[in-house]
């Protein structure tokens, strides 16, 4: 039961942390607008990023959804690292790497999550039994 607690306060964590970064991307921020076109994904790239940033929160806290929503997340935000270590840089106009950091947070959080859901993946989740 312990570990239901913590692992449903990882899933609030990672879907706050997905959420709360769309009004950014919503609202063309200069800072977000930036870093797609930096990477060629301005505009449609922001907006498509962010409408699955905001299907993947969701899918987190929904509990027949959670895995889908961790490995959603997984996804994207691999996809985020990749970005900052092959195009944006560590660093991104000086924040001191805050948004790199909070990717690397956000993507071992939601793999600690999908190890966690990992038997409810249709398909293949029963033979996760290790």
């Amino acid at each position: 039961m312990k570990s239901y607690k913590i692992i449903l306060v990882l899933r609030i964590a990672v879907a706050i942390i997905l959420i709360q970064t769309l009004r950014f991307k919503f609202t063309a921020h200069p800072d977000s607008v930036y870093i797609f076109e930096t990477v060629g994904l301005e505009p449609y790239g922001r907006i498509g990023i962010g409408t699955l940033e905001l299907i993947a929160g969701i899918l987190l806290l929904i509990p027949k959804t959670i895995w889908a929503g961790a490995l959603l997340t997984m996804g994207l935000i691999g996809g985020a690292i990749l970005m900052h270590l092959t195009e944006l840089g560590i660093e991104v106009k000086g924040d001191g790497g805050v948004l790199f950091y909070t990717a690397i947070i956000t993507f071992l959080l939601s793999t600690i999550i999908l190890y966690y859901y990992r038997k409810d993946i249709p398909i293949i989740g029963k033979k996760l039994s290790f």
